[in-house]
């Protein structure tokens, strides 16, 4: 079984892999081509893919039955301990640069209001 999902690429590789592939989805395509066809078609997506993101699943002989490939894509499989993982970008790490937020904190706004208030 063969699964690749695509996303923001050309209606022509859409085309091209129906072909081979079932697109029950827009975008993901389902069959059960040989493995020789499915690295012919991988080499085609990731050639005529443009902008877009491309991603196979395969069933394989492994511990889970299955391993994918990524393109272009944000989450990228890593092998941890013979076992896939997928590895998500950290946006809210990347983002943090450890300076304090500004504005008042919590504790001062109380003292302010505390204040006022009398």
């Amino acid at each position: 079984m063969t699964v690749i999902v695509l996303t923001n690429c050309p209606v022509g590789l859409r085309g091209f892999l129906t072909r081979w592939l079932l697109e029950n989805s827009a975008g993901v395509f389902i069959g059960n081509p040989s493995a020789r066809v499915r690295d012919a078609l991988w080499d085609e997506v990731r050639q005529y893919a443009g902008q877009g993101r491309s991603l196979l699943a395969y069933t394989t002989n492994n511990e889970q039955g299955f391993t994918f490939r990524t393109h272009d894509h944000a989450w990228h499989p890593v092998d941890h301990e013979g076992l896939t993982l997928i590895r998500r970008p950290n946006l809210e790490a990347d983002q943090d640069t450890g300076a304090p937020k500004p504005g008042w904190s919590k504790a001062s706004k109380r003292r302010r209001f505390n204040r006022n208030a009398q």
